[in-house]
């Protein structure tokens, strides 16, 4: 959930209370007009009205309440699902480094390419020369047996996809659609 949805629950509560004071008030408007007549009271069409208003207001909160905290608990769950996948993917990422045998720079380099950083903002980050970075991203793409950014990325997603690291790849550059 985005910290823009976040800071909607807040105000979905302070709505849903400020309905059920307004329910209780309704609810109570309507017992003080039913008197001494009691249920009799409901055969004026003033005093049902009222009651049938009150009672609609008392299901919509409960409604409300019900779908908010269903969202509450679907939003936790995608939310641990991310987590996850991101841990993953995360590890499917050190895996490949491992077999890949890449330098710690090189790992450092195609971490940022992953990330989507350009080579300048690679080696301004990094306190390297552009050129530096270059020699190091041809290596991972050479190591990796891939074409360039994109092909990384896309081996990368694809191992998540399946579910885990693959086999060794060929030392050749992929063809990649």
């Amino acid at each position: 959930m985005t910290a823009d949805r976040h800071d909607r629950i807040p105000w979905l509560i302070a709505l849903i209370a400020v309905q059920s004071l307004c329910a209780a008030f309704f609810l109570w408007d309507v017992l003080e007009d039913m008197g001494p007549r009691g249920l009799r009271a409901l055969s004026n069409l003033h005093i049902a009205t009222e009651t049938l208003a009150a009672l609609a207001l008392v299901a919509g909160i409960a409604f409300e309440t019900r779908y908010l905290m269903r969202l509450l608990r679907r939003t936790a769950h995608l939310e641990e699902q991310v987590s996850i996948a991101s841990g993953a993917f995360h590890e499917i990422i050190l895996a490949h480094f491992d077999q890949w045998r890449l330098s710690p720079a090189e790992s450092d380099v195609a971490m940022f390419a992953i990330k989507g950083f350009s080579i300048a903002e690679t080696a301004r980050l990094r306190g390297s020369a552009e050129g530096t970075v270059k020699a190091q991203l041809n290596a991972v793409y050479r190591k990796s047996g891939v074409s360039g950014r994109g092909a990384l990325l896309g081996l990368l997603v694809d191992d998540l996809l399946d579910g885990g690291v693959m086999p060794e790849r060929p030392s050749a550059p992929l063809e990649r659609p």
